[in-house]
């Protein structure tokens, strides 16, 4: 294998996330084994000290209650050192407003990656994009330790954080009701029932003998899903 195809190998959806240990602002973490038993989003942000990052992270703070909620903790990285980490999240803390965020505190991990060793064993540095920076990558690994989703994002672009919390709404829905979640579904909405496993569980479906489940044929079926039934796996 070769220098670039290591440093872009990535895991998998249904891979087990890859282990490791590194130092953060919060201390020494053991991923994923630490946080055993909860969602965890890690993902990774170019640079300090640049301003697409900063927003970001100031939104993730700030929703940083919500996610809890959902049983998952966040957990951040870029190749910089510790110190550099510390000063910016202090300038965050004490200069930075954006729209009506200000005084943010982070107050979740942020991984010193300078040797880029926990960057390429999740395929962060992406040479195509940068040879020297993680692009803003963003992994959901759920409280077995598996990765269930991956988004990726250019540097240029600052992601969408009402769709990360969608996403890992829907990833709950899922593992909690065993259906499935349709284009721009949002929490509360008719989730979509998997097809039936025999012909006569389809024509009992599609004669309307469950009064849950609404057919449209035999192969696309929905049903209403509260809101609250979407919520975290605890």
């Amino acid at each position: 294998m070769d220098t670039e195809e290591k440093i872009v190998s990535m895991p998998r959806i249904g891979d087990k996330a890859p282990s490791f240990t590194a130092v953060t602002t919060q201390g020494t973490i053991h991923f994923p084994e630490d946080y055993e038993g909860r969602w965890v989003i890690l993902f990774s942000h170019p640079a300090d000290f640049t301003p697409v990052c900063t927003t970001e992270f100031m939104t993730f703070a700030t929703m940083e209650d919500e996610f809890k909620a959902l049983n998952c903790d966040l957990v951040g990285l870029s190749v910089d050192g510790l110190y550099s980490h510390i000063a910016w999240l202090r300038t965050i803390k004490e200069k930075i407003v954006f729209r009506d965020m200000k005084n943010v505190e982070v107050n979740f991990p942020l991984i010193e990656d300078i040797t880029m060793e926990v960057s390429r064993l999740y395929g962060m540095i992406q040479p195509g994009e940068s040879s020297t920076k993680a692009v803003r990558a963003v992994f959901f690994v759920d409280p077995a330790g598996k990765i269930r989703a991956m988004i990726y994002y250019p540097l240029s672009t600052g992601r969408n954080f009402h769709e990360l919390k969608r996403v890992l709404k829907s990833l709950q829905a899922v593992d909690k009701h065993n259906i499935a979640t349709p284009a721009d579904w949002e929490p509360g909405e008719e989730v979509i029932v998997p097809p039936a496993g025999s012909c006569g569980t389809a024509k009992e479906r599609m004669d309307g003998n469950d009064e849950d489940i609404r057919c449209v044929d035999w192969f696309f079926c929905l049903k209403k899903l509260q809101e609250e039934e979407a919520g975290a796996m605890v």
